[in-house]
């Protein structure tokens, strides 16, 4: 269920911009549901944990407005999906993939350069960090379904 969710939402987020509630509410439920029923190697308990730490790990990046709520309930339903653990892993490969794909989208786009004078002023001024995202232009967003989908199908292939 985890790659077919994952993907779903990939593929909506690059058409919509979005990741809807009808794809990531049915991951949670299943993987707490799996859990409860004794169907999966975690607990209950370590299934809503993965969902609590997903959330979390997700919800500084939403604050600064440098992802979206779909993104944060996909990364959380990837941990009521992986567990704690492997939400952590597939944070990690969410982030490293993120990197690859703005680099990716950058050139594409051919705004290399000012793509990394941006990365630069968020790594210089921390503080203005809201800002210098909000200011980011629209060509320069793109979708991060497709990192959370690659990092998650690579931390369930590692468990």
């Amino acid at each position: 269920m985890l790659v077919i969710g994952v993907m779903l939402a990939a593929f909506v987020d690059i058409r919509t911009r979005r990741i809807p509630n009808a794809v990531t509410a049915p991951m949670s439920a299943l993987g707490i549901a799996l859990a409860a029923l004794g169907s999966d190697d975690q607990s209950l308990g370590a299934a809503v944990l993965g969902l609590a730490l997903g959330l979390l790990l997700m919800l500084p990046g939403y604050a600064l407005g440098a992802t979206g709520a779909g993104d944060v309930k996909l990364l959380a339903a990837v941990g009521a999906l992986l567990g704690p653990a492997g939400v952590v892993v597939a944070f990690v490969w969410t982030a490293i993939a993120g990197g690859g794909l703005a680099v990716a989208t950058a050139l594409y786009r051919r705004r290399l350069t000012a793509t990394l004078a941006g990365t630069g002023r968020l790594l210089t001024s921390p503080a203005d960090a809201r800002q210098t995202i909000a200011a980011t232009a629209a060509s320069s967003r793109f979708a991060y379904g497709p990192a959370i989908a690659i990092g998650s199908i690579v931390a369930a292939m590692s468990m």
